[in-house]
């Protein structure tokens, strides 16, 4: 948990973050506002607030002091010992025994050593617990030495935290002991506490931003049983030190004053409350403004048309001293400004979801035109091409562009003059362009319409229930975002599906039939266990035997049985390596990784620290795994066994539990996958491998030995989309960056820098999808599909899943339900170019791999 120690001449100040590392938009404080603030903590939180605050003293210590393998109780000993230096120095310092002297004055500690150890050693280690004993020490020593300094009983002391904690030493899971955090406040200006006329803590009726009330009761330990507890929001905690201080609150500010901790007469209770009230008003009147001053049809927001009849009400009864009308007065126009705020807040949003919906809808329509006009044989079908140069088609796409341009001008003209930003105009042009491109191809469109209506019932009949079963594939794993089980029911029926495809179809293979279910019952697992996942380096080191297993296994199923024809679909007929024993020093690797895993863990949690030679270690063993396959065999299971070995060893030294199983889990099922390819293509192309390639001569399209995509393929695409969205979730993560477990950095890196840990932990969610895209590109070359319509078809599921997640995003509720549809929504958006980033690294992998009987119909032609 990260405490801050606020404390001020006559006040406190605290506001909520708007952002990390260095704020996007410019807010207002109390530190802004107060006549001198000085601040010693993080150089991660303290220069967020104090860096352009000109009448402001701060300090910070060095990023390297943040060593998540060392006890960070340190830092807050750093902290209140520049404040006692301060106080120390003032004693020499005339200019500074003045300025602490002054009123208005705010001191803001920042002790990060609870949250650093929270996350590395766990809430309920010692170190932790003894952070917390120091935490104690130094609230209670600031006092003592705040109080002997100035020796007036005017200062107001506000002790809080920004964060809760799980067991887990994780925050992101919404849980209240995350989301609930501590709030004590004492001295000058702060009322005594109350005791409780029940033995319960009485329910007032008040609620959290995510609806929840006192779920969690005062712990019996800390001895205030019988005392009440006044339960606010983060937010009002800036109203709070605002009053405190006698300053107005912050203009940025959407928090209600809490009265219950001030110590006030009924008069300043009801005036401290109308100008919190005043402010927010504020707030609402300019948003009003401006959206009035810009908007050439403006809606108002009709409840506070007549506000200033209601402020006028108010300050009567105020002047007749009816403090409670007054009071009640003053809170219902207080709700309506926040009220009135969120509907300005999102005037447009009817306008903008409309526009950004055509505007996917568009793009979805353009997806599939291009791959149809492309990658079908609809490309070569003759009275297509005949319909688009019929007659009159030049002039009337042109009436179209020309339509599309002028709306385009219209429609941004009218945002000029509404002042809208570039972004509107963005989104209105980019779906005006793309449904012009659409009704382009309207001879193109009902040329398709006249095919399919020209087909037979059963053929229509198909599409229907290909289309069909597309669309639930898809909404399924929409549903697997906060539904992680649902692929452990795929799995397990896949696996039993699958094995009694293989066993009807006859193939005379039930080894693979049993090996495909079995491998399809083992992944099924991983999504049933916890997402936070338990630390276990055994497991870790097992996961590395594991992976060589597999290595050694694939590599002899590639080598035995050469006179097996089915083998010819996936390995090569020359299988020299460019490098002798390269099986073998990739082996080498992956044994060393698992040595360094349990050598760096076990040296750490005895020393508290990572030697720099074991970190070298691991980036040397890291690195040059990534490279190993690059020079290995170009078959097509051999290439990919060398991609697997390659990626085992930065995987598992970035693991910390059963995560580095499920990479193995992963590669069994995509070998699966690979077999189940043949499968269908033995059967559809001949038993034996001379069939197919006889058959070849009548169905290659072009030079890169790629034949059209048909109805059947988009199995392709939806299998690579299920095992994508596998490879994230399987892990346990829940589509949210506060699921990350930064422990899984600690053998690389334990000093914080949050760019390079973040890095590493996207890398590390890199490596299963690039297993999978690699697998993907294999099997695209395997059965001879067009890669660049995969990826086309690849990226209209992803918008349909995206268009879904759009209307899915939340502006209201808790700070998890809103974050995660918001990350749900963004994860999915990004994923297209995620993909694309991913295919082009891949692609280093993957461009020269080889099929064995492509190989054998090339020496036939010849």
């Amino acid at each position: 948990m990260k405490f801050g120690v606020f404390f001020g001449k006559l006040t406190n100040f605290l506001v909520p973050f708007a952002g990390w590392k260095a704020n996007p938009v410019e807010f207002d404080s109390v530190f802004n506002r107060s006549r001198h603030t000085f601040a010693f903590g993080s150089p991660d939180i303290v220069p967020i607030f104090c860096l352009n605050v000109p009448h402001s003293s701060w300090n910070t210590y060095p990023h390297e002091f943040e060593d998540f393998a060392s006890d960070a109780a340190f830092l807050d000993h750093w902290s209140f010992d520049q404040f006692q230096s301060l106080l120390n120095r003032s004693y020499k310092d005339p200019k500074l025994k003045q300025l602490l002297l002054q009123d208005n004055l705010v001191v803001f500690l920042h002790l990060l050593g609870c949250d650093t150890n929270g996350h590395a050693h766990r809430p309920y280690s010692s170190i932790y617990l003894n952070n917390v004993k120091v935490v104690d020490h130094i609230a209670e020593s600031v006092y003592n030495l705040v109080e002997s300094y100035f020796n007036d009983n005017q200062t107001a002391y506000i002790f809080t935290a920004d964060h809760g904690m799980s067991d887990k030493g994780s925050h992101g899971d919404g849980h209240p002991s995350n989301t609930d955090t501590p709030l004590v406040a004492w001295g000058a200006g702060i009322r005594s506490p109350m005791w409780l006329l029940h033995s319960s803590q009485s329910d007032d009726g008040f609620r959290f931003v995510d609806d929840h009330g006192h779920d969690l009761p005062t712990p019996v330990e800390w001895g205030l049983t019988g005392i009440e507890r006044v339960d606010v929001n983060q937010a009002d905690i800036a109203p709070l030190m605002a009053t405190l201080i006698g300053l107005p609150c912050p203009v940025n500010s959407v928090g209600n004053l809490p009265l219950d901790y001030l110590r006030l007469n009924k008069a300043d209770e009801v005036e401290a409350a109308l100008a919190n009230t005043k402010q927010i008003l504020n707030q609402f009147l300019r948003k009003s403004y401006l959206k009035q001053l810009n908007s050439l049809h403006f809606r108002p927001y009709k409840p506070l048309m007549n506000y200033s009849s209601i402020l006028s009400e108010i300050e009567d009864l105020i002047s007749e001293r009816n403090f409670e009308a007054a009071m009640k007065s003053s809170t219902k126009l207080r709700s309506l400004a926040l009220t009135g705020l969120h509907y300005f807040q999102t005037y447009d949003w009817l306008m903008l979801m409309t526009v950004i919906t055509l505007g996917y809808i568009g793009w979805m329509v353009n997806l599939i035109l291009h791959v149809l006009q492309s990658y079908t044989y609809l490309s070569a079908n003759v009275s297509l091409r005949k319909q688009k140069v019929a007659p009159g088609t030049g002039s009337t796409i042109k009436r179209v562009h020309l339509g599309g341009c002028l709306l385009i001008c219209l429609l941004s003209t009218i945002m000029y003059l509404e002042n809208a930003p570039l972004l509107y105009h963005a989104y209105f042009a980019m779906t005006v362009f793309l449904w012009t491109q659409i009704f382009s191809n309207v001879p193109f469109l009902k040329a398709v319409w006249r095919d399919i209506a020209s087909r037979k019932l059963g053929s229509s009949m198909k599409l229907l229930c290909i289309s069909t079963l597309s669309i639930f594939i898809l909404e399924c794993l929409v549903s697997s975002f906060s539904e992680r089980k649902l692929y452990t029911w795929c799995f397990l029926t896949v696996g039993i599906v699958v094995a009694l495809f293989i066993f009807l179809c006859r193939l005379q293979r039930s080894f693979m039939a049993i090996y495909i279910w079995m491998a399809c019952w083992f992944i099924s697992t991983f999504t049933l266990m916890p997402a936070e996942i338990p630390d276990n380096t055994n497991l870790v080191i097992l996961s590395g035997a594991l992976a060589v297993l597999i290595g050694m296994a694939a590599r002899w199923y590639g080598s035995s049985n050469k006179c097996d024809k089915f083998l010819l679909f996936f390995t090569q007929h020359d299988t020299r390596t460019r490098i002798p024993l390269l099986f073998q020093f990739q082996v080498f690797l992956v044994v060393s990784s698992s040595g360094m895993i349990w050598l760096s863990t076990s040296h750490r949690s005895r020393e508290k620290e990572l030697m720099m030679a074991h970190q070298l270690i691991n980036w040397s063993l890291a690195g040059i795994s990534l490279l190993m396959p690059l020079f290995s065999p170009r078959g097509l299971l051999e290439r990919l066994t060398s991609i697997f070995l390659g990626l085992a060893p930065p995987f598992l030294l970035l693991s910390i539990g059963y995560e580095a199983l499920f990479y193995s889990a992963l590669s069994l099922v995509l070998m699966g996958w690979i077999l189940v390819e043949c499968a269908i293509l033995n059967l559809t192309e001949g038993k034996d491998a001379a069939g197919h390639i006889e058959s070849l001569e009548v169905t290659t399209i072009n030079n890169n030995d790629e034949r059209n995509l048909q109805l059947f393929d988009l199995r392709i695409p939806l299998i690579f989309m299920v095992l994508f969205n596998v490879a994230f979730f399987g892990t346990g993560n829940f589509a949210s960056i506060a699921s990350f477990e930064i422990s899984s950095v600690y053998r690389f890196i334990t000093v914080f820098s949050p760019f390079l840990m973040a890095a590493l932990l996207i890398f590390k969610l890199f490596i299963p999808f690039m297993l999978v895209i690699c697998v993907f590109v294999a099997i695209t070359k395997l059965v001879r599909l067009p890669r660049l319509g995969c990826y086309f078809l690849v990226i209209l599921f992803s918008d349909v899943m995206t268009i879904h997640f759009f209307f899915l995003v939340r502006n209201t509720g808790s700070w998890m339900e809103i974050g995660n549809s918001i990350s749900h929504f963004g994860i999915m958006s990004a994923q297209v170019v995620f993909i694309l980033m991913l295919f082009a690294l891949t692609n280093i992998y993957t461009r020269d791999i080889e099929i064995g009987y492509l190989q054998l119909a090339s020496q036939k032609v010849i």
